[in-house]
């Protein structure tokens, strides 16, 4: 209940800490080719696509919560049929 020691009573000194990112020179030939090849693998679309048929109990759990029930003359799923 005393006062305490004056060696508990140091006060946290706070440090200021700058970080840097230093990124190395990158070669332009290589940026250009990782920027073609990156848009190369995410553009690509397979030209025939071919149609997965989904496992029989699938198609009927589907069929059973009216999910294949679809109206293919309906307005609002026309743009899905272009």
């Amino acid at each position: 209940m005393g006062n305490k020691p004056a060696a508990a009573k140091q006060e946290h000194v706070k440090q200021e800490e700058i970080l840097l990112k230093v990124v190395p020179p990158l070669d332009r030939a290589y940026v250009r080719w990782l920027a073609r090849d990156i848009e190369r693998i995410h553009g690509f679309t397979p030209q025939n696509p071919r149609a997965v048929k989904p496992p029989d109990h699938y198609i009927e759990y589907m069929r059973l919560n009216g999910w294949l029930d679809v109206d293919l003359d309906d307005p609002d799923l026309a743009h899905l049929f272009k």
